[in-house]
């Protein structure tokens, strides 16, 4: 393998104010490869990525670019030397269209001055025709999936024609054929000589995708390997410093009566005729691919969404369900897809965002028990190991896995029945993974409902007792975990129906 490096990273460290975010680390990335950059949820990777795309200036440390020590000052500068990235966290400007946001701040203009759309139109369609996308380029961001959303951010970054692409969880909001798309592109890239760091939690595209492999693990670097020189096992201990005996931590639960009972529910144009029953002590796995209707289903059933027709049991008693507020006081709770667009106050304090949603338990007169709200938080970091120098801390300076973890704490102090988790390990390494999962069975022991959605099959039948199946709007069946197999999901998933 060629020691021809683009990028070398050298004695970098990263200090906010009570967090040593990275600690004299090192990252070295030859042209016309996949790097792969692995750690857990806080152990510093989307930071570095920050310093080398100008967002962060290190604290120390030196950058080299082909060669040459740099100091990159802002994101344009990054863009000028030829590096451009895939942020984990999607920001589109959701009233303009995908043409407008993938050439925002660089519109071609006409011979007037003016943005010559058309060009524009005319620019994207082709660039998603290359990158095999299918999206309508006057398509309004707000129209999108998650997924193709997260195609637009993909083919915005490679549209700037970088030498060094950073793609932070690119595959974390899309389906299986996408992925294997993107792998193409890659692919592609990569023996045009461009090359790209790559972060993702999921082992199974790491070694499909990289040639090499950095592992960081609480700021710190760890080591570098070939990829063809790690297997599962070993770049899991690296990543943990220790053995991970069981990724899905699934006990065994008294399963109780039904709590809750859907017969026919339905909204049209996403789902229809979907009837379902979850007991207490059961984990209910939803799956589907993308666009299946899993989501709009459990965000109807808690409110944030309207029905057309179809009626709501718990604990056999009809009820009627017309916001968020209404499912609380059942003693529901949604933890949702996307934590920064739908779950957090990022710019607020963990003890703000944990106690909002049940804020009414806490006032004293007019006044909010202080007391009870520390003793409150103080519990739910503890149960849920939340990495945070302090209840103080503001949530937006947090990692991912530990984001989530508060948005958990959150909905477990307003004591829920039934939770509905949707996508819960989205995003979060394998440590953090493992805690969840330990949490879901110990819910479920305590005779709670879990209704688990999630995209990653082996979480589905690692921790479901039954699992439903959706395609398009429609249910196509439902398994018991003996019956269940990645390839019987996928035939339901995918429209057979059973």
């Amino acid at each position: 393998m060629t020691n021809d490096y683009i990028l070398e990273m050298e004695n970098i460290t990263k200090e906010f104010p009570g967090v040593l975010a990275l600690d004299d680390v090192q990252l070295k990335v030859r042209r016309g490869t996949v790097h792969a950059l692995m750690g857990e949820n806080g152990a510093g990777k989307s930071t570095l990525m920050k310093t080398v795309i100008g967002i962060h200036q290190p604290t120390k440390g030196t950058i080299k670019w082909k060669g040459k020590e740099v100091v990159i000052e802002n994101t344009n500068h990054a863009l000028s030397l030829g590096i451009s990235m895939i942020h984990q966290e999607l920001s589109p400007i959701p009233y303009m269209t995908v043409a407008e946001n993938i050439y925002l701040g660089r519109e071609p203009v006409n011979k007037f001055g003016l943005v010559d759309h058309k060009k524009m139109e005319k620019d994207t369609e082709e660039l998603l025709k290359r990158l095999d996308i299918e999206i309508d380029p006057k398509a309004k961001m707000a129209e999108l999936s998650i997924a193709n959303t997260q195609m637009v951010e993909i083919a915005k970054s490679i549209s700037y024609n970088s030498d060094l692409i950073i793609m932070d969880e690119p595959t974390s909001a899309i389906t299986e054929k996408e992925v294997d798309n993107l792998f193409k592109i890659i692919n592609k890239l990569r023996s045009e000589g461009v090359a790209i760091i790559y972060i993702s939690h999921k082992m199974d595209e790491i070694f499909k995708i990289s040639d090499e492999i950095t592992v960081f693990r609480d700021g710190k670097y760890i080591a570098t390997e070939l990829a063809e020189n790690l297997n599962h096992d070993k770049l899991v201990q690296l990543m943990v410093g220790r053995e991970l005996k069981q990724v899905f931590h699934k006990e065994e639960a008294e399963i109780g009566d039904v709590i809750l009972e859907v017969k026919n529910l339905t909204r049209k144009g996403y789902f229809e005729d979907v009837s379902f029953n979850v007991r207490r002590g059961e984990i209910l796995g939803v799956a589907g691919l993308m666009g299946s209707g899993r989501t709009e289903v459990m965000e109807c059933i808690f409110g944030v969404t309207p029905k057309d027709s179809g009626e709501i049991f718990i604990n056999n008693e009809k009820v009627d369900i017309k916001t968020p507020e209404d499912a609380i006081k059942h003693k529901m709770a949604l933890l949702t897809e996307d934590r920064k667009l739908t779950g957090l106050y990022l710019m607020l304090s963990v003890e703000d965002n944990m106690i909002i949603a049940n804020i009414d338990e806490y006032k004293k007169g007019i006044f909010l028990d202080k007391k009870k709200i520390n003793e409150a938080c103080e519990e739910g970091i503890e149960k849920l190991s939340v990495k945070t120098p302090s209840k103080e801390q503001i949530i937006g300076n947090l990692s991912g896995g530990n984001q989530q973890k508060v948005l958990i704490a959150r909905w477990l102090l307003t004591q829920p029945d039934i939770l509905i988790l949707d996508e819960p390990t989205r995003g979060i390494d394998v440590g953090a993974k493992a805690e969840i999962h330990k949490l879901m069975s110990k819910l479920a022991q305590q005779g709670k409902a879990v209704i688990m959605i999630s995209s990653e099959l082996p979480e589905v039948l690692g921790m479901s007792d039954r699992i439903m199946v959706m395609h398009e709007g429609r249910k196509t069946g439902e398994l018991m975990r003996g019956d269940a197999t990645q390839e019987t999901i996928m035939h339901l998933a995918t429209g057979k129906k059973q």
